[in-house]
């Protein structure tokens, strides 16, 4: 069935192309009876605006893009959902690719949102991302550009962080307040900033706090996943059986360790003290359940996108002032450290 224009619907009433489009968009000066008519035959007819030539006339597509690691991450869809709300609020649809933390993928999507014409674009950067050239081509093409969570302080842009060294150090204070004098970390991968900046804060906090600090302690993830906190875990109690304490990077990470912990009999927290980094909701369905740092995602969506909306509302301006905001943390203190 081909598609109704507006000529159409002008046509049956006997009236204007322009009063037809001005009734579609509720134009003050057309009569509320002529209104009327043009909606209920727009409706009848199954009238939808083609959208693409409205897209030429204002040179908007009302689409974004959304660049992430990985959409199954509590954090992640956490920070989706606030993007999604907060984009239909303005009329934006958003278009979700993943990176699979892949520096490869993430170039191959940013290049298919640019051709897709996106208004702007939105990105958490994967872990292999140590190459700034194609987030700075988004910039060259004049396309508005917001970073969150994992950014690279290399790009002059808009950010949406929170401040991970220091979450990392109430993470590891909150650790030493409650006995620990051993503290290990098991740390993300070494390029994102964010991991970097929780390890620095982990570090900082054991010299504060006049504990030597211990490289053996500390073990790199590539993927920060649940496997790696289960390994690393058993390689740390084998090197160093008398640890009484595990910061780890986050969550995934942090339920791994746990679940050996519990396979080997250790006592959590007598023993072993543990905390993580995002507050997933697994951390509550485990035993004992988890403490950790609470990440606000939902929020860190919502802002990101307004910071984006922003730069596309000024877009035609030579000079925009871009911002970074950042978001507060705090610790869920829960039985992995303080017991039941």
């Amino acid at each position: 069935m081909k598609d109704i224009t507006l000529k159409e619907i002008a046509s049956k009433l006997g009236i204007s192309i322009t009063t037809v489009s001005k009734a579609l968009k509720n134009y003050p000066d057309v009569s509320e009876k002529t209104r009327n008519s043009v909606l209920e035959l727009a409706k009848s007819l199954h009238f939808t605006p083609n959208s693409f030539a409205v897209n030429l006339r204002t040179k908007e597509s009302k689409t974004i893009g959304l660049v992430i690691p990985e959409v199954v991450h509590h954090f992640f869809s956490s920070v989706i959902n606030g993007i999604i709300d907060e984009a239909e609020k303005h009329g934006y649809l958003v278009i979700i690719v993943q990176s699979n933390e892949s520096l490869e993928m993430e170039i191959k999507q940013i290049e298919m949102l640019l051709n897709k014409r996106v208004d702007g674009i939105l990105i958490s950067l994967s872990n292999d991302s140590n190459d700034d050239e194609h987030i700075k081509e988004i910039q060259r093409r004049g396309v508005p550009l917001v970073l969150f969570d994992k950014i690279s302080k290399l790009i002059n842009c808009s950010k949406v962080i929170i401040n991970d060294q220091k979450a990392a150090s109430d993470a590891v204070e909150h650790l030493i307040s409650v006995g620990c004098k051993k503290i290990a970390h098991i740390r993300g991968p070494l390029n994102p900033q964010n991991s970097v900046d929780r390890f620095l804060g982990y570090k900082k906090t054991l010299e504060r706090n006049n504990i030597p600090f211990d490289a053996s302690l500390v073990y790199t993830c590539k993927g920060a996943g649940f496997d790696e906190g289960y390994e690393f875990t058993k390689q740390l109690l084998n090197e160093h059986p008398d640890v009484d304490g595990i910061f780890a990077v986050t969550d995934m990470v942090a339920v791994g360790a746990i679940t050996y912990l519990n396979e080997i009999n250790v006592k959590i927290p007598e023993q072993v003290k543990v905390i993580g980094f995002s507050n997933w909701f697994m951390g509550q369905v485990i035993t004992p359940k988890l403490s950790t740092i609470d990440q606000p995602g939902y929020e860190m969506g919502v802002k990101s996108f307004d910071l984006l909306f922003e730069e596309m509302q000024h877009k035609s301006e030579t000079i925009f002032k871009y911002k970074t905001v950042e978001l507060e943390t705090g610790i869920i203190a829960r039985e992995s450290t303080l017991g039941k």
